[in-house]
């Protein structure tokens, strides 16, 4: 069971000086010749379908407080760009067949700024998306999952990029219970989502999807259970929010 949101901001802790007070909170906090330094953990969640990768992500959310982006997220870019959400539910995760656009880690092509000529709408999605990713990494820590969020934000210090894989029969049977399907569409279900997470991840990055060298964590949740894998990645983050302070 996760722990209550009360015990969680109970973690949070203020340094000033040498004096180290408890705070409500979400974050890690120390003032060092007067400028303050913040920590946090950017957690992305990459998946196979039926891992429970998104399950995991959300319950680590809760457990540290902090805003989860799946869906959500979605919207949200959708209603900042200005593009028809009904357009990003529709090209979401998968690949176009236009021109691969090489990432880069300076602005997007949005807005009126200049560098990519006539890019497809699927691709204005993702730069949208991509821009908004940036966005809440900026303002602190968070979990997201999926939307290529490990390799958009691949030099941001605070990042603890995951993925969350285990064996097709597992993971055919969570899909089949969820969505009340028969075993044989579970596992085409599965097979499908798959490949279409992978196409997606494979055209917007230079790196293959669910290949270890991509990821700080990978977790087999045929093997750890879902509050096992919720436990490890709650450490982990607590862990790099407090090396921050060593900086």
């Amino acid at each position: 069971m996760d722990r209550p949101a009360s015990a969680i901001d109970r973690s949070w802790i203020f340094l000033y000086d040498k004096t180290i007070k408890t705070a409500p909170g979400s974050s890690r906090r120390c003032r060092k010749k007067g400028r303050i330094y913040m920590g946090k953990a950017i957690v992305t969640i990459g998946r196979q379908c039926g891992s429970g990768g998104r399950e995991i992500g959300r319950r680590l959310a809760d457990r540290l407080g902090v805003p989860f982006y799946d869906r959500k997220l979605i919207e949200m870019a959708a209603k900042e760009s200005g593009i028809d959400p009904s357009v990003f539910e529709h090209v979401d995760e998968t690949a176009t067949n236009s021109l691969l656009y090489a990432l880069s880690m300076g602005t997007f092509p949005l807005g009126g700024q200049t560098g990519v000529l006539e890019s497809s709408i699927n691709d204005k999605v993702f730069f949208a998306s991509a821009e908004f990713i940036r966005k809440v990494a900026a303002e602190g820590s968070c979990v997201i999952v999926g939307r290529c969020a490990d390799y958009i934000l691949r030099e941001e210090k605070s990042l603890i990029s995951v993925f969350v894989h285990g064996n097709l029969k597992d993971r055919v049977v969570r899909i089949a219970k969820e969505y009340d399907k028969e075993p044989a569409k579970a596992e085409e279900i599965v097979r499908k989502l798959d490949k279409q997470r992978a196409n997606y991840y494979n055209y917007y990055s230079s790196q293959k999807w669910g290949s270890l060298t991509n990821y700080a964590i990978t977790l087999d949740t045929s093997v750890l259970s879902i509050d096992g894998a919720v436990d490890l990645l709650e450490l982990a983050a607590r862990r790099k929010i407090q090396a921050e302070f060593a900086l």
